[in-house]
């Protein structure tokens, strides 16, 4: 298998056109090309409105030898890292392998460990996909919160109602990010996901993705536990309290739960698990109109085939601070994310199409142990807290939203201009500065008026936003040692929530991570092997 790289062709083009360009380029006929493969495509914009895909290629071919030495340093021999689970251990588990959460990184590890004969149980606190679903729409129509199944809880964890990218900078050795893209399109993704440079799924599509990979864990010897909190470890006895009564012995404990889990945080606190606070970032949502973004990232407002464009932006400030954007979702939807009554957190939404009219991000700025005025390991979490108290406060339940304009002078909208919101979950005016801190806000608004620089209309008096973006990671680390096990030797930390991920793909990747340990430790249940 040989790979070419740098394969330039205008967007637009066919198959044949791609298929025409590789024989030219190789230099072979027809004939002598068996098969090839995408690996990445990424899209050209230097000359825009002239637009470029620019392809990774594997091709297998008649003389492939002939092919390197003809054009030595322009095709390389294709090396693909094919991910392999490790050898089993020999340690007798003296009880079933648990799963603790269900998002990406519970997902992949309950999987990985099912494919190899350990029959995981998986606890989740929230409901079924397909309920939770429901649940959240309900929310997003009456306001009325469901506090165990909603936005952040629930079979899928909080990327479910995400964008779905899946994009990651995790350097990727044992070929996790590979397996991980080829699982999802295994059980439903899309399969260009395999190769566009930024890939994503949508929430449409990942809630039935999810749904898929739970059966297939199930048919594996695995069991899925819904309504079911972890309120306490009792840890002498290598068990687990369930829903505050029921007790679940287990030799290996993965504690999957998510960057929301603040009552789980408490209580591995309180039962003396060693964990630090850690630094995390809070801002706002902003909205622009979707066909801004083309224009500024296309060179046009007709996009034709390509996709809603997006953005990625960072400014760094003469206070120090750096503001980002985070989580763009392009042609998508901000939606109320709250998990907790009286508070009020928000998070963007795309469904796979991204055919919303508003393009938004996250805006938002570092914070650390300075800001909290704390080192205690959960005061992130009642930072957190006070900013979530205010947004509700400020829209008396309702996602608090404010022009860019009147965020500058700290004053209430009282009317749109522009851009009108594309929401999931009642709105209204409110003054969004007032939910932070002065040096954040202040913040927040120079980084913004910095990406106006990039992006023109960025910073219009128009643009929207809304608040508060808090969840973006976890503000806990539990700490876990180079076996990956935490101060309670047969607890395992696992993704987003225990300090060790951020986003779908690499949580995911930190689920199998950890499920590797897992194995390389204790004998499987059954005799089972992994067959990738």
């Amino acid at each position: 298998m040989l790979r070419i790289t740098q394969l330039k062709l205008p967007v637009g083009h066919t198959e044949e056109q791609l298929r025409k360009k590789l024989l030219k380029t190789v230099h072979i006929k027809e004939s002598g090309l068996k098969e090839y493969t995408i690996k990445k495509r990424s899209l050209d914009a230097r000359k825009k409105p002239e637009l470029y895909y620019v392809y990774t290629v594997d091709l297998s071919a008649a003389d492939e030898g002939a092919i390197l030495r003809r054009l030595k340093g322009k095709v390389q021999k294709a090396e693909e890292k094919t991910y392999r689970a490790p050898e089993h251990g020999t340690a007798p588990l003296s009880g079933r392998a648990a799963v603790i959460g269900s998002g990406p990184a519970g997902l992949f590890c309950a999987y990985l460990l099912a494919k190899e004969g350990y029959h995981p149980l998986v606890i989740e606190r929230g409901a079924p996909v397909d309920k939770r679903r429901e649940d959240v729409r309900k929310f997003w129509e009456t306001g009325r919160l469901d506090t165990v199944s909603n936005v952040q809880f629930g079979e899928g964890g909080a990327g479910t109602f995400s964008d779905g990218k899946l994009n990651t900078l995790v350097k990727d050795p044992a070929g996790r990010n590979r397996f991980v893209l080829e699982t999802f399109v295994n059980f439903g993704a899309p399969e260009d996901i395999l190769w566009e440079q930024k890939p994503h799924i949508g929430t449409d599509i990942l809630i039935r993705v999810v749904e898929a990979m739970r059966n297939e864990i199930i048919r594996l010897g695995g069991e899925f536990r819904f309504y079911s909190q972890v309120t306490d470890i009792l840890a002498e006895e290598n068990c687990l309290v369930i829903n505050g009564s029921e007790t679940v012995k287990t030799g290996a404990a993965v504690l999957a739960v998510g960057h929301s889990a603040r009552d789980t945080f408490q209580m591995l606190y309180e039962k003396g698990i060693c964990m630090e606070s850690k630094s995390f970032a809070v801002g706002v949502r902003i909205e622009h109109p979707q066909q801004m973004i083309d224009q500024s990232a296309y060179g046009r407002t007709d996009r034709g085939s390509l996709p809603a464009a997006s953005y990625k932006l960072a400014e760094k400030l003469e206070n120090g601070r750096g503001v980002y954007t985070f989580c763009m979702c392009p042609g998508g939807y901000v939606v109320n994310a709250s998990s907790e009554e009286g508070l009020l957190a928000v998070n963007g939404m795309s469904y796979h199409g991204r055919a919303g009219k508003n393009a938004n991000s996250a805006v938002i700025v570092t914070v650390t142990k300075e800001d909290y005025g704390s080192g205690h390991p959960l005061a992130g979490v009642e930072f957190q807290r006070m900013l979530e108290k205010r947004a509700w406060e400020e829209g008396k339940g309702s996602i608090p939203v404010q022009r860019f304009a009147d965020f500058c002078t700290g004053q209430k909208s009282t009317g749109f201009g522009k851009i009108t919101p594309g929401m999931k979950g009642a709105f209204t005016f409110g003054n969004v500065r007032d939910i932070f801190p002065d040096e954040l806000a202040a913040s927040l608004e120079s980084g913004i008026r910095g990406m106006d620089r990039k992006i023109h209309g960025f910073a219009d008096d128009d643009a929207l936003l809304s608040g508060v973006e808090s969840r973006t990671s976890s503000p806990v680390r539990i700490v876990r040692g180079d076996d990956l096990t935490a101060s309670v030797p047969w607890i395992y930390p696992c993704g987003e929530g225990a300090g060790y991920a951020g986003g779908i793909t690499s949580a995911a990747m930190d689920g199998l991570k950890v499920a590797e340990a897992v194995i390389k430790k204790f004998a499987a249940n059954d005799s089972q092997k992994f067959n990738h």
